[in-house]
């Protein structure tokens, strides 16, 4: 069985001798009675997923089936490529990854729930962009993905990835501290310094409502998705240069679940709070809904 605390599973990977990957590689394989050859061909098509949603909006104008969003992808990359940008051109490669699964979902497309289909646009950007940069191979990228995995299970053991009981630091929170950790170690770094990464991402978003437009996934969930992916990646660098979260992982997930419990109904992906009960974002819904 999966480990509960984040703290445990610092321990048993530093027993071991062992990366948060390769642990979460071994509970699968333990958990789904497979063999390893096909616990990783499955993430691998999780990763295949992942890259062709991440891409597709990049190259094409993909827009939602309401019109809310659509585009912006596209526009980000042609704006990267042009090399005059102030955050330069891996970060906005990057930021135009999350755009693209972001609207590739909104638009009723095929993407991975990472770990949620609100919040699916930042794992892969994150750790595409990280993989890219860092010259990983396939199989790299896929350990990754079972660091995130790992730390997302602990989440949701702890506290819960869904908007509805958590706001959006429960969905783009803890895609986006699944993110770091993976980079992390995909910068060599050790688990607890993965964790670290982890909890310093979910302070950074601790509070974060859910107040979707119209109720639907799009306005402002995508560049939600932007902001998770530039905290998850400026987070990995802070905590390789040797800093660490002065709270633990462990009781930063405590504190979002807490939050998260003492949010009102109507900042819980309900559309009745924050940005979604604007007089434009009101405007938008009656002309969608045609009411």
């Amino acid at each position: 069985m999966f480990v509960s605390t984040g703290k445990e599973l610092i321990e048993i990977c530093n027993q071991q001798n062992i990366s948060i990957w390769e642990y979460t590689i071994i509970q699968e394989i333990e958990k789904s009675e497979s063999n390893h050859q096909s616990v990783i061909n499955k993430m691998r098509s999780t990763l295949h997923v992942m890259m062709n949603s991440s891409t597709y909006a990049q190259e094409n104008q993909v827009h939602s089936v309401s019109g809310l969003i659509g585009g912006d992808a596209y526009k980000i990359r042609q704006y990267a490529n042009k090399n005059n940008t102030l955050t330069g051109e891996f970060m906005n490669r990057a930021m135009a990854r999350a755009l693209s699964s972001s609207e590739v979902n909104a638009a009723m497309g095929r993407i991975a729930a990472c770990p949620t289909a609100g919040s699916c646009g930042i794992l892969p950007a994150v750790v595409l962009s990280a993989g890219e940069k860092l010259n990983k191979s396939e199989d790299e990228l896929i350990n990754a993905l079972f660091t995130a995995a790992g730390v997302g299970i602990i989440i949701a053991k702890n506290a819960t990835l869904a908007g509805a009981e958590g706001g959006c630091q429960a969905e783009c929170g803890s895609a986006a501290a699944m993110a770091s950790a993976a980079v992390v170690e995909m910068m060599g770094g050790r688990p607890e310094q993965a964790l670290s990464a982890a909890a310093i991402v979910i302070k950074n978003i601790l509070g974060l409502v859910c107040d979707p437009v119209a109720g639907l996934v799009e306005v402002p969930c995508a560049k939600r998705n932007i902001a998770g992916t530039v905290s998850a990646l400026t987070t990995a660098d802070l905590v390789m240069s040797g800093i660490y979260s002065k709270i633990p992982f462990d009781e930063v997930v405590w504190a979002m679940h807490k939050v998260g419990k003492q949010m009102p109904s109507e900042l819980r992906e309900t559309a009745l709070g924050g940005v979604a009960i604007t007089p434009t974002a009101l405007k938008y819904k009656k002309e969608i809904f045609k009411d």
